[in-house]
């Protein structure tokens, strides 16, 4: 790997719905892979990403969004848990690529009002994000009683979090380098 090219690890928050938590939860990500040295980073929020609901997969890809999934070394998605589940713009906004993935080291953070931290969403994920080919880390980042975590401007209250973040983002990091070396220098 080249010592001079960063690894890009966007972050991607997966909930278009109004008055969400899981916000708070995907600045703090965003703000603590910015900090690591080495890594460059975007955010982008389901929300504001140009969908169209008129037809699927890929072709309805934004080319800016899938610029950014091809350029990516690594992919940390921050999602609320809805019922056990994914929110269906995440999967939306994730099913518009494909090849685009395929080799590349993905974090899951899951985010939850109970005191679960989004683990059902994660287990929930795991086949999706298999099957677009990409490759899950074994630490998670779980934020349980969200509305405890950071206070109404999203401050962060509990400082668990920023060792956490370390851990799982050590472990992004390093999957990333593997992975990113795999895809440079060995043939399937």
């Amino acid at each position: 790997m080249s010592a001079e090219r960063p690894l890009f690890i966007p972050v991607i928050l997966g909930t278009p719905r109004q008055g969400r938590m899981s916000e708070h939860a995907a600045r703090f990500v965003f703000g603590e892979v910015e900090k690591r040295e080495g890594v460059e980073t975007e955010l982008f929020d389901v929300r504001e990403l140009p969908f169209t609901t008129q037809g699927e997969g890929e072709a309805i890809k934004d080319e800016t969004f899938s610029r950014a999934m091809s350029r990516a070394d690594a992919v940390v998605l921050v999602t609320p848990e809805y019922n056990h589940g994914y929110p269906g713009m995440l999967k939306h906004a994730l099913d518009t690529n494909l090849k685009e993935y395929v080799h590349k080291a993905v974090g899951v953070c899951g985010v939850s009002a109970g005191g679960f931290g989004g683990t059902r969403v994660i287990e929930n994920l795991l086949p999706v994000l298999r099957e677009l080919g990409l490759v899950t880390i074994f630490w998670d980042m779980n934020f349980s009683s969200v509305h405890k975590a950071f206070d109404g401007a999203g401050a962060l209250l509990d400082q668990s979090h920023v060792r956490r973040a370390e851990k799982f983002l050590s472990e992004l990091v390093w999957m990333a380098k593997v992975l990113r070396y795999g895809r440079e220098n060995v043939k399937l």
